[in-house]
């Protein structure tokens, strides 16, 4: 696997690249795609996402969203990335790395979703890993957080295969569906997967 920076039609930011998926900043021609993935999904996406604003699918709030998302990684305050089948390029789910603190912290915190038709066949793992090599062999951060609902056992399941540790249990820590929700917090930090950093798995190529 490895990391591909390149302009986008939008804009300019990091392509992760891997054998079955890849990753890359959404851009506005992603909308419908987008649109009709989440709103096919919206049953399975629910029991773990904030609720969803009445105008959400709109274009008009994907264009607020994209602005948001470009904000942010100009002012390094995080990365919101797109997941894609590496083969047919279907647009299959999303990942974000937000929070982004530098200083004597260096961490950020990881979050994601995924199309219904295309979860459990470990497509998200794949996306996963090749954000932690980003966040540690890019953006040289030292920890990277997570947290999941007690009952959503596939996403603690993915966060275990990755290497995420458990390390403890946050009361009301976020507004779920409407109400606040009990997490999980999970965190991975450099050096836990060996090596002492991601270099190891990974590089960093500009495409030519």
């Amino acid at each position: 696997m490895g990391f591909f920076s390149h302009g986008t039609s939008d804009g300019f930011g990091p392509v992760l690249k891997g054998e079955r998926i890849y990753l890359r900043p959404p851009t506005q021609s992603d909308h419908p795609a987008w649109a009709q993935l989440r709103e096919e999904s919206r049953s399975f996406l629910k029991p773990w996402e904030p609720t969803w604003p009445n105008d959400d699918l709109t274009r008009l709030a994907f264009r607020r969203r994209l602005r948001r998302y470009q904000r942010d990684m100009r002012e390094d305050g995080g990365y919101a990335f797109f997941l894609f089948d590496a083969t047919n390029h279907a647009l299959l789910g999303g990942l974000t790395l937000a929070h982004i603190r530098r200083g004597v912290t260096q961490s950020c915190s990881l979050g994601y979703w995924m199309g219904e038709r295309f979860a459990g066949k470990g497509l998200m793992t794949d996306g996963v890993r090749l954000a932690v090599g980003f966040v540690f062999d890019s953006l040289r951060l030292h920890r990277l957080e997570a947290a999941c609902l007690p009952s959503n056992s596939a996403s603690i399941r993915l966060l275990e295969k990755v290497g995420f540790q458990r390390e403890g249990y946050a009361r009301s820590y976020l507004c779920i569906n409407g109400a606040w929700q009990d997490h999980l917090l999970f965190a991975l930090v450099a050096g836990d997967l060996g090596g002492g950093d991601a270099t190891s798995r990974s590089k960093l190529v500009a495409e030519a």
